[in-house]
């Protein structure tokens, strides 16, 4: 899952797992390519010492710990700019040190990217770009042997403009706690967004899926008369169900700090709640099969695998599109994904249901004969709930490329 820079993305002129030797190349002697606090260049291949695994550590770290970004090998720049490229060694030997390296030379390992362009008239040599996220792990120490006599343990850098700094103990300190009080936050976050939705359609008895979005970088959608006007232009004309352009949403209000959207259709609607910090949700009903195991009476329901990540696929992007687009979220995402066979068996619903009104028969996800008509089991056993979680990429779930056929692969499985 490569990291997505729209800033990178627009200097580079394609997607960084897309780019090509001459993508890259096109650079040299650019201005705006200048290097920055998500560019970085080196002119050959880290050193094998310990100087050089040292310098490899300090470069990454300085990325992760800030806005994350590009460290490409193979070109060399004067005063900031790239000016020649030098074609380094592509092969695995040099991937592997390379990892080799960061995952015993970082605490906690700095999380990365190799991506190769080859040379178009040697593909064994080309140039090396290491794409380095934001990282919710942050910050990161160097623990390579120090080169340079230094009273620090461990030494956090941080990129500083097109310069890489040491965090000052107190730094430090506070990217600790904001690492740990971000990520409580964010479940928190998670837990009453997931929660709001379920409880708005707690009346409803048939198996459904929902899904939550909550992203790492929090944006700001603003609503008021005229924004609304155009947030409501936009979902009447958005085609949730992909593939089919019959299936619109039919209604749009504003809640708390949130837009509703709705279809028509009653407890067979899909609903979500998009919040103004780009967090989101969505329910989906699932079509039911029904079957006969005991006797006469329905004693199972089930439903297609190919459902259930169909509407996963259809979800993803509609909310990562939210986030993103109308309040400027970035960065990663945290995603959960429910099944349910009745929205009172979901945790959240317990206390807002009467047991004694509802008593679905238990569900599987199994196949369906396409001949027959018959169940074809793939459940080991039934359910009344479950759920997945995953982080992605908030572009990569709203771009409708590799990356959302990833993550909807994570979540499904």
């Amino acid at each position: 899952m490569v990291m997505r820079s729209r800033r990178l993305e627009d200097l580079f002129g394609a997607r960084l797992d897309e780019l090509s030797y001459q993508d890259v190349k096109g650079l040299v002697g650019s201005p705006e390519a200048a290097k920055a606090e998500d560019l970085d260049y080196k002119r050959a291949h880290y050193g094998s010492d310990d100087k050089g695994k040292e310098e490899l550590a300090k470069c990454v770290a300085a990325l992760a710990n800030h806005r994350g970004g590009v460290l490409v090998i193979g070109m060399a720049e004067a005063k900031g700019v790239p000016s020649r490229v030098f074609d380094v060694d592509l092969d695995d030997y040099h991937l592997r040190r390379i990892r080799q390296v960061i995952a015993n030379n970082t605490a906690p390992p700095v999380p990365y990217e190799p991506i190769r362009a080859p040379d178009p008239d040697d593909a064994t040599h080309g140039i090396l770009l290491l794409a380095v996220p934001r990282s919710p792990q942050a910050p990161h120490a160097v623990t390579a042997t120090p080169t340079k006599d230094s009273k620090d343990v461990l030494r956090h850098p941080r990129r500083e403009g097109s310069q890489t700094e040491w965090l000052t103990e107190t730094m430090v300190a506070t990217g600790y706690r904001a690492r740990y009080t971000e990520a409580a936050a964010r479940d928190e976050r998670l837990t009453i967004v997931e929660s709001d939705i379920v409880l708005s359609v707690v009346e409803r008895t048939t198996p459904h899926l929902v899904v939550a979005l909550v992203p790492e970088v929090p944006g700001e959608m603003v609503i008021n008369a005229g924004t609304f006007e155009r947030y409501r232009f936009e979902l009447l004309n958005t085609e949730l169900h992909l593939g089919q352009g019959h299936r619109m949403f039919g209604h749009v209000a504003v809640g708390a700090r949130r837009l509703l959207v709705q279809e028509a259709g009653g407890d067979q609607a899909a609903r979500a709640e998009l919040h103004r910090d780009g967090s989101a949700a969505i329910v989906l009903p699932l079509h039911r099969h029904q079957s006969k195991i005991g006797g006469d009476e329905v004693d199972l329901q089930f439903v297609e695998p190919g459902e259930v990540v169909y509407k996963l696929l259809c979800a993803l992007p509609f909310l990562a599109i939210h986030a993103r687009d109308r309040t400027a979220a970035s960065g990663t995402a945290v995603i959960k994904v429910v099944l349910v066979n009745d929205i009172g068996s979901h945790p959240d619903a317990t206390n807002h249901t009467l047991p004694e009104f509802r008593d679905p028969p238990p569900m599987t996800v199994d196949r369906l004969h396409p001949r027959t008509g018959q169940r074809l089991p793939m459940s080991s056993q039934p359910c009344e709930y479950a759920y997945s979680e995953a982080t992605v990429l908030l572009d990569d779930a709203a771009d409708h490329g590799r990356g959302l056929l990833q993550a909807d692969a994570v979540l499904a499985q």
